[in-house]
Order: C-alpha cells, then structure tokens, then sequence
C-alpha cells in the first residue's frame, strides 16, 4: 500500500483514513453503507453513516442497522438528546480551542488584581468589566491583563454591555447611572443621570430601553425603572413601584423583561410598560438570573437551591439543589452549562444546561467569597471579594 511522503509527516490514503474514522476496524467496510449490512448505500447512508460517527445512534449491532424498524417515542427522546449534546458540544468555543477541561480546584484559577470588593461582572465579547467599589476595570480575556479602571462610579454594582457603550448601576441612596464609551481611554465615567431610585442592582436592555431593578431602602419600597436612551443626559427614567417589594435581578429573554423580588420569593415577568405579567413563586432571597435561550435560572441565596423556570410558560421544571449550592447569588450561562457562585460556600457550582445534570461543585478558594459570574464564550470568569480578584474558572 503506497504512503504519501509529505516532509515529516506520512500521509495515508482515503480507505485507510475511513476505517479509523469508523473505529470498529477494518472489516466494518465490508457492510454496505459503512458497517451496516442490511442498509443501501443509497441516498440516504450519508445520512445514517452520520449519525453513527456523533455516536447518536449506532445501530441494533455493530453490523445491522434495522433501517426499516419503528422508532418508538422514548427513542427518539434519546436521539434528540444525544443530538442536541453533540451539536453543543461540537459547535461549543471551548471544543474550537481545545479546551474540555473544567478547572477543578481554586490553585488553577487565573487570576486578575481589580478594584477592592469586586461584584458584578460581564463581557463584552473580548473584554470583561468589574465594577468594584472603586469603579470599574476592564480586563482583557485573552490573557487576564488589566486594562484600565474608570473611577467616579460610586457603588458601581450592575453592569450592562448595549449599544456600543457600558452601562453601570449605583447601590446607593440616590440611584445614579453610569456610561462608558469602551473606544475611549480610562478615566471618569458619565453620569447619565444621579437622582434616581434606590439602590440599583440589577440592570437589562431590551433593545431600545434600560431596565433596572431597585432595591429600595426598606422592604417593600423597591421599584422598577424604565430609563429612554437620548442624545444627551439626563436621559428620561420612568419609576413603576405597584407590583415590586424589592427587585433586585433582571434580565431580558428576547420577549419579556423578568425580575426576581427577594422579599416576595418571586420572579415576575414583565410587559413593555413594567406591568406585572406574571408571578413565578421561586426559593427565598432569588437574587440574579440567567437566561440559557430556554430556561431561566435562578439562584435562591437562603434556600440554598436554584430554580429552574421556563421562560414560554413561567413553569418552575425544577428546584435543585446539592451540588455544594450554599448561599447562591449570581449565575452564568457559557451555550453549554449553567454555573452558580456559593457567596457562603467558596465555591461555583455547575450544571450540564441541556438537561439540568450537576457536574459537580468547585473550589475557589477558602475565604474568597465569589460573587459575580459571566461568561465570554470560553472561559467562566467569577468576582472574588476578599482578594480582590477576577477568576478565570
């Protein structure tokens, strides 16, 4: 059998490429359409050939594939499964970068020193931003370097990448949003406008307006803002209490704005105007969500659980719980799993999205606090408070 010298490496021809393709060695060529015997190789074995290779389904024996059998309701659950499991995990950036690892202990972290008292955290497709309490650092994915720390956000607790820009909410007492234009070097943030509502912590965008969900200063006093973009500030903020005790997540599914309510163990789907659509009764203390395409997720902080809730029908499929869930406060979403940071357990907890199955709980360090989460479509990255870190998970 002739070999094709290519400098250093030797190259085989097609037939022997396809038989380790196959894995079931050499005599599964001898089927007519790839090891199966009692198919064609007609139109449709390209078809079968592969959902053999993504392992989706391989036959009734390794040599027959039953091309004309019923397929009963229950298979076809487990061939859509594996379907969805392959393509999300093919299609995944993580697999594009050779990167199937889940860091299993904090002495692998990567970590990035940022502002005392790190919090929320998100990306924006190649930068992260922290806001801390002494502002708001920009952290560069790819290798974690700083980059930059805008000063003046005072309380920069929510942040929301929209438009072109970042936006950035006050915990405090008068509510106050903050701008930055990233084209920009670091420097003082923009105020859009300082006479708001309390104690802004989560914070959404709908695709022509800002949502926030206030705290308040006392249960029962929190509220929802809507906030008009304009040319210039102060930008015009409309403030809707009827419906809220104190809001405190938010999030925007493509359809709806939903809120999580910790004094009424809520989360409330919300119409354009800020109207209560929908209550979903969740754990005690929901704090801030994620929404996974699907499903929404959220963390209950003093139930220790997380509820599942489909965004279509505001129906709560599952409460979980374990998986070293201990004081839950923020989740993440990376296409393919669901992780939660443990504020009282030092530690993230994570999930396989697709099917809600735990993939174990994970150390980040004892007395590091974790907070804040997001992803950039490769790596988690987790807000450490008592370091001061940003982690690379």
């Amino acid at each position: 059998m002739q070999l094709i010298n290519s400098g250093r490496r030797v190259l085989a021809p097609v037939s022997i490429m396809f038989t380790a393709l196959l894995g079931v060695g050499a005599g599964a060529l001898q089927g007519t359409c790839g090891p199966f015997t009692d198919t064609p190789n007609d139109a449709f074995c390209q078809f079968i050939v592969e959902v053999f290779y993504m392992e989706i389904t391989t036959g009734t024996t390794p040599t027959t594939y039953d091309p004309t059998g019923n397929v009963t309701r229950t298979q076809m659950a487990a061939f859509l499964s594996r379907s969805v499991d392959r393509v999300l995990l093919r299609g995944n950036r993580r697999s594009a970068l050779d990167q199937f690892w889940t860091s299993q202990d904090a002495t692998v972290l990567g970590l990035t020193t940022v502002g005392a008292q790190p919090m929320l955290v998100r990306s924006d497709g190649e930068d992260l931003w922290v806001t801390s309490s002494e502002g708001v650092s920009r952290v560069h994915a790819s290798d974690g370097k700083l980059l930059g720390t805008w000063t003046g956000a005072v309380s920069a607790r929510g942040v929301l990448v929209a438009m072109g820009r970042i936006f950035i909410t006050a915990d405090a007492s008068p509510g106050e949003l903050y701008e930055i234009d990233p084209s920009q070097p670091p420097g003082a943030v923009t105020t859009i406008f300082s006479n708001g509502a309390a104690y802004s912590n989560g914070i959404a965008f709908d695709g022509s307006r800002i949502w926030t969900a206030n705290n308040g200063s006392g249960p029962a006093s929190g509220s929802v803002s809507i906030i008009t973009p304009a040319a210039v500030p102060p930008w015009t903020v409309t403030t809707l209490t009827t419906g809220f005790n104190l809001p405190d997540g938010a999030l925007f599914d493509g359809a709806n704005i939903w809120v999580t309510d910790i004094v009424a163990k809520t989360l409330l789907k919300l119409d354009s105007n800020g109207a209560v659509l929908q209550t979903v009764t969740v754990g005690n203390g929901p704090e801030f969500p994620v929404f996974d395409g699907t499903n929404i997720w959220v963390p209950n902080y003093s139930s220790n659980s997380v509820s599942v809730v489909r965004a279509t029908s505001g129906a709560v499929l599952r409460t979980l719980t374990g998986n070293g869930l201990s004081n839950p406060i923020v989740s993440a979403f990376d296409g393919l799993r669901v992780l939660v940071t443990n504020y009282g357990g030092d530690s993230v907890s994570l999930w396989k999205a697709a099917d809600l199955t735990s993939l174990g709980s994970f150390s980040t360090g004892t007395g590091s606090v974790p907070f804040g989460a997001c992803s950039d479509g490769v790596n988690f990255w987790v807000t450490l408070i008592n370091p001061d870190k940003l982690a690379r998970f």
